[in-house]
């Protein structure tokens, strides 16, 4: 029971990593990458929808991003998406495809996005600590039913305090490469 839990938490912490990778990828640093647009989302026919799953994103030169819709129709509302996204972008569409210059980055912008990769970090820390905070209460609430010993308890909390300790450490990486990434000239 105790191990069940324990593994649970440490599932819903990995996501919560796995989301802020997913969140982060899509941060750009100067270079043109399909993950910059691809979770988009762009309302189609009244519903919000992925860009990659109405589209084929290119990258025809290192600061340029090329989408070539699946239905010509959504054109238009693949644009508005991209002119309502905070990417700072703008497309410039001829009727078949959407071209998304990627303008270099300067100091202002690359210290605006780390501190944008700052409060991406800490989100994630929250989710994890969150979930910290709900397996031990889940624990306690064990203990309060006499499942679980008092030492089961404290075993079961150690053991999530440990992995806590090792994912925030792990977030804390990743945001700091992020940075790096960035900052690179």
């Amino acid at each position: 029971m105790i191990n069940e839990a324990i593994h649970d938490a440490e599932k819903r912490m990995k996501s919560a990593i796995q989301s802020l990778e997913d969140d982060l990828a899509g941060i750009r640093t100067g270079r043109a990458s399909p993950a910059l647009i691809e979770k988009l989302s762009v309302e189609y026919y009244g519903s919000p929808v992925p860009l990659i799953q109405l589209a084929t994103i290119g990258v025809p030169e290192p600061r340029q991003l090329l989408i070539r819709p699946f239905d010509a129709t959504s054109i238009k509302d693949i644009e508005k998406a991209i002119l309502a996204s905070d990417l700072g972008l703008t497309p410039i569409n001829d009727g078949k495809v959407i071209r998304l210059n990627i303008p270099p980055l300067n100091e202002e912008r690359r210290v605006e996005l780390t501190k944008v990769v700052g409060n991406r970090c800490e989100e994630a820390r929250i989710a994890i600590r969150n979930v910290r905070r709900d397996s031990i209460k889940d624990l306690r609430d064990f203990e309060k039913e006499k499942l679980i010993s008092e030492d089961d308890l404290k075993h079961g909390e150690e053991e999530i305090q440990k992995i806590t300790d090792k994912l925030i450490e792990a977030i804390n990486s990743i945001g700091d490469r992020k940075d790096k990434e960035i900052m690179e000239v």
